[in-house]
């Protein structure tokens, strides 16, 4: 048995990853769709994760929250092993935002109560301080004018937008993004990648599994491949974009810059 984790720094080393995942294995019955990933994100950093549907990649990202309960291998999370038995895991939680593919915002709720709601519930903040925060996260992702509305009355980029939002008003020290444009229709996806791109230059680190390539390639600093539950290739982008080694990542961008 190894000793329990440290309580969390409020300030972690910047030579610990911020993100690392230690030979993660999932599987859901006989059907192991991890099998043994190692992965270092440093505090900071983009990295993006690219795959064929069914390759792993969400289930990696909600593994790293413990959306999903590793079967094997370690998560730590700015050097704490949130897999460890003691560990507060609500607490390494209020670290990391997450913003889904769905949005989850709460129809009944106007889009500042949607970002407000947590802050309340979980950080104890009051409602006007919570009103505060939410109203700048709200301005930093362009919607400041549509505090009052409710989801029906956005589209769908505005409502991912304010899912972004809400994660951000958590004051998280990273962001996983999971496909977070995929439900999007095409011409609402540039907003979102805006918001993205700017947090990215603002220091936010990220892990992001998307498909959106020229994301990948201007924004990220390093690029993972998956197939069948494992690592294939990962490197800087140009690299792994724009001279993959393996015939299967080789097929997959071929199939992905066809659309």
């Amino acid at each position: 048995m190894t000793d329990a984790p440290a309580a969390p720094s409020s300030t972690p080393s910047a030579d610990i990853p911020a993100i690392e995942l230690r030979g993660l294995r999932k599987a859901f019955g006989d059907n192991e769709v991890l099998k043994g990933i190692d992965l270092s994100v440093a505090p900071k950093k983009v990295i993006c994760i690219i795959g064929a549907s069914g390759s792993g990649k969400s289930t990696l990202l909600r593994c790293v929250n413990r959306l999903e309960e590793p079967s094997g291998g370690q998560v730590l999370i700015d050097g704490i092993d949130i897999t460890h038995p003691d560990c507060d895991l609500d607490l390494v939680r209020q670290r990391i935002g997450m913003v889904f593919q769905q949005f989850n915002l709460f129809p009944h709720l106007s889009a500042l109560d949607n970002v407000t709601l947590a802050q309340r519930k979980v950080l104890r903040r009051s409602d006007e301080q919570a009103d505060e925060v939410a109203r700048a996260v709200l301005d930093r992702v362009g919607l400041a004018e549509k505090a009052d509305a409710y989801p029906s009355q956005l589209s769908g980029g505005q409502q991912q937008r304010v899912a972004i939002a809400r994660a951000l008003a958590m004051n998280p020290e990273m962001m996983l993004f999971d496909e977070a444009t995929s439900a999007l229709d095409p011409e609402l996806v540039g907003d979102v990648l805006d918001v993205m791109r700017t947090l990215a230059s603002e220091g936010m680190t990220m892990l992001v599994v998307t498909h959106e390539m020229g994301f990948a390639r201007r924004v990220a600093d390093h690029v993972v491949f998956m197939d069948q539950g494992v690592i294939c290739e990962q490197g800087p982008p140009d690299q792994v974009l724009g001279t993959p080694q393996t015939p299967r990542l080789q097929q997959f961008l071929e199939k992905v810059l066809e659309h």
